[in-house]
């Protein structure tokens, strides 16, 4: 891995919250420390499962200073930067280029909606000419579910040839695999990461760059034999168990599974905590993910207790 290009089995990284809801940075650190010594080849911190857009511009800042002064390696990290605000998106987005991190992955402006291919170029231009182009490295952020403002391919496309200095790929949250293939396609070293890591089986077909997933959290070791062993009998069975692991955790609400999941690997209660509006798992939501799990081979993860 170059600094300027992740690859592989990236975690879109669980960020832990102390009671008066402020990022515990001591264990994020600790967290991020035992995914990349545990199967991962990089992190997303502050995505969406990190609960990013509910923190504030400053503890968002916070923790990635904590990240960076840590000795964790930031040729591995790349950051989740977007905000409603676009000056709050280039104050994130400069300083994850300044720190020294891989890249800065960009939501599209989300508040909002029927944003014409005008106005999202503009926007994005608007980030990198605010942050500055020298040493910026973006990826585009393609949640449409969720931002309700997709990175069309025409966007991508014409975004990645006017900046191919700074745009260096995409992570699609869309589950649409045929979208994150054209990119890949159309788009020669561009880096594309679909976000489950049940696509990791066709990477080297489609031409992705490995995933970025929320369940790799809790699959970890699984998910990176998968990839550095995929071709092999050993990597598809990584990948199998991987995948059943995170079907299980997507029965329910995803954050508040993954959290439920670290938690109950690691022993600490504290990793269930949530910043509202999201919530804690209802006591029927934890049944179906108890009953759900217990077919998988997720009572041999104990690499979290490390």
């Amino acid at each position: 891995m170059t600094s300027s290009r992740l690859t592989g089995v990236i975690a879109a990284a669980a960020t832990p919250i102390r009671e008066d809801r402020s990022i515990d940075l001591e264990k994020l650190v600790a967290h991020c420390r035992r995914l990349l010594d545990n199967g991962c080849d990089g992190i997303n911190l502050l995505g969406t499962t990190g609960e990013a857009t509910s923190f504030s511009v400053e503890q968002r800042l916070e923790a990635m200073a904590a990240v960076a002064r840590s000795g964790l390696p930031l040729d591995r990290f790349m950051v989740g930067t977007g905000a409603a605000a676009l000056a709050d998106a280039i104050r994130l987005t400069a300083a994850a280029r300044d720190h020294g991190f891989a890249g800065a992955l960009l939501l599209p402006p989300f508040y909002y909606k029927g944003i014409d291919r005008d106005g999202l170029v503009g926007y994005v231009e608007a980030v990198i000419a605010g942050a500055g182009p020298n040493g910026l490295r973006l990826y585009l952020y393609h949640f449409p579910q969720l931002s309700g403002v997709p990175y069309t391919a025409d966007v991508v496309e014409h975004l990645r040839r006017a900046h191919p200095g700074q745009v260096l790929g995409l992570k699609d949250s869309s589950g649409d695999l045929d979208y994150s293939a054209d990119l890949a396609r159309r788009l020669p070293g561009f880096a594309v990461f679909p976000s489950s890591e049940a696509s990791l089986g066709r990477a080297d077909e489609l031409g992705f760059a490995g995933c970025i997933s929320a369940t790799v959290n809790v699959n970890a070791p699984l998910a990176g034999r998968a990839w550095r062993e995929r071709r092999t009998k050993a990597g598809s069975a990584a990948l199998e168990a991987a995948g059943a692991v995170r079907e299980a955790l997507g029965k329910v609400p995803l954050v508040a599974a993954v959290k439920w999941a670290l938690a109950t690997l690691s022993g600490d209660d504290g990793w269930r905590r949530l910043v509202p509006p999201l919530r804690l798992l209802l006591p029927a939501e934890q049944q179906t993910l108890e009953r759900a799990l217990a077919e998988t081979a997720f009572a041999e993860l104990n690499w979290v207790r490390q």
